[in-house]
């Protein structure tokens, strides 16, 4: 297969892949998310959904890591997997693996967009109707940015990069500047911190939490297009995960030093409420601005990222070959490209946000964040672990805490979780009955 398919250039720097995660990352996610997780706890101690959303992150980042230096790679899951589970299993792994993410990689797009629409809204009271026509909207404007060469998408990133940086700073420094509130980390009266009654809460809050940390592994997805992946994958995930978790935890601080967190948890424009009370309805319009600046920074990112996966798993033979497609000129895949937006395109006119949320982790928690931990281990047993780019720290520690959080997560995503469980009993029935269809071979010889 890759005899007849162009290959991808590697022409993404290390500057370029941590802007692409960061801006992944931040996205709408933490504005409209901040509110959701102050109600859900019901107390000051909702900064430990934060924290614990960053120590998820880290933990799983390690796994990333290990598995992108070793297997850099367009469509990251995809080749994990495969490689992870073997001639026998990896088919079938690989193959739910691009089963789901047809579904949720849309979700995710549809799920900024909604966000966008939503805080839009501080600007220009919309209708429904009108929320879900800039929703759409945004996405097209998105798809028209990203219909290029790599090159030029590399810097982009970092030209949206510091937009999100600015903002962030803008925020953080505004709020310590004119801090007087004081919430406790610790305790908080009828809400003791180390209870079954506060871990139900803190499960609740952490899923919407992990939903603004996810994106730290972007750059996995375009693991065939970044110089010196060996070095530069897993140190752009680290660059992003800590840079991120100190920004969010700050950000979260300087608000609620300025806001009461009983007043913040009823603010759907949180962010932009909190600048007009300090500097007044003009400067709320312009940070709001920046806000929407983010959401389409990273709309940008994560269109960008799940383009590859699809390409992957069809150029090697294991998908319909359209997907394979690199444009004639411009040597990206564009056919990919489409479908992911068009698909985040319609499923933003159908969603809502916090809907959105829950379903994007319960449907990637088994088939790619177990299964990438589990297959670590599966690896390292069959091939050993000297000849790895990068070894995650304290292994297997790392291993089996990621498993643990993540059932965890799953739990707390309620009824949801039957959902993802069910998509991944109906993916391997359509596997079985169709896997003539993705033997290795078979698509090329057939055409597209």
């Amino acid at each position: 297969m890759s005899s007849v398919l162009p290959d991808l250039k590697r022409n993404i720097s290390l500057l370029q892949a941590t802007s692409i995660n960061m801006i992944d990352m931040v996205g709408i996610g933490p504005f409209v998310v901040m509110p959701l997780v102050i109600r859900l706890v019901g107390s000051s101690l909702f900064m430990w959904a934060w924290v614990f959303g960053a120590v998820t992150a880290l933990i799983d980042g390690m796994i990333w890591s290990e598995l992108g230096a070793a297997f850099p790679r367009a469509g990251g899951s995809y080749n994990f997997l495969k490689e992870a589970y073997g001639d026998r299993w990896g088919r079938l792994m690989s193959f739910l693996f691009i089963w789901q993410t047809l579904l949720y990689a849309p979700l995710v797009v549809a799920s900024g967009a909604i966000g966008f629409a939503q805080y839009f809204g501080y600007l220009v009271p919309l209708t429904w109707l009108e929320g879900k026509l800039v929703a759409g909207l945004v996405v097209l404007a998105v798809l028209f940015l990203l219909y290029r060469r790599i090159e030029a998408i590399g810097k982009i990133s970092v030209l949206l990069w510091i937009g999100v940086v600015t903002i962030l700073v803008w925020i953080i420094i505004s709020g310590f500047s004119h801090r007087h509130l004081s919430p406790t980390w610790l305790s908080d009266r009828g809400h003791p911190l180390f209870s079954i009654a506060f871990s139900a809460l803190l499960g609740k809050a952490s899923v919407k939490t992990i939903y603004s940390y996810l994106g730290y592994y972007n750059v996995c997805n375009l693991g065939g297009e970044i110089r010196n992946p060996g070095r530069n994958i897993p140190r752009s995930i680290f660059i992003s995960i800590f840079g991120i978790c100190a920004l969010y935890i700050c950000m979260n601080l300087a608000i609620t030093g300025v806001i009461p967190w009983q007043e913040a948890m009823h603010s759907d424009y949180l962010v932009s409420r909190f600048i007009e009370k300090l500097y007044g309805t003009g400067a709320a319009d312009v940070a709001t601005m920046l806000i929407l600046w983010i959401a389409f920074a990273s709309l940008f990112s994560i269109i960008l990222g799940y383009s590859r996966v699809p390409y992957a798993a069809a150029a090697d033979g294991r998908f319909f070959l359209i997907f394979a497609r690199l444009h004639p000129t411009k040597q990206f895949p564009y056919v990919s490209l489409l479908f992911i937006a068009g698909m985040g395109f319609l499923f933003s006119l159908f969603f809502r946000l916090s809907g959105a949320i829950n379903a994007i982790l319960a449907m990637r928690i088994l088939v790619q964040f177990i299964a990438q931990a589990v297959g670590v281990v599966r690896l390292r047993r069959r091939n050993g672990f000297r000849h790895l780019p990068f070894r995650m720290w304290l292994y297997p520690v790392p291993v089996a805490l990621s498993v643990g959080v993540w059932l965890f997560v799953l739990f707390s995503t309620g009824w949801v979780a039957l959902f993802g469980i069910l998509l991944v009993l109906i993916g391997v029935l359509v596997f079985y009955l169709t896997r003539n269809w993705w033997r290795p071979g078979r698509l090329s010889a057939n055409g597209a």
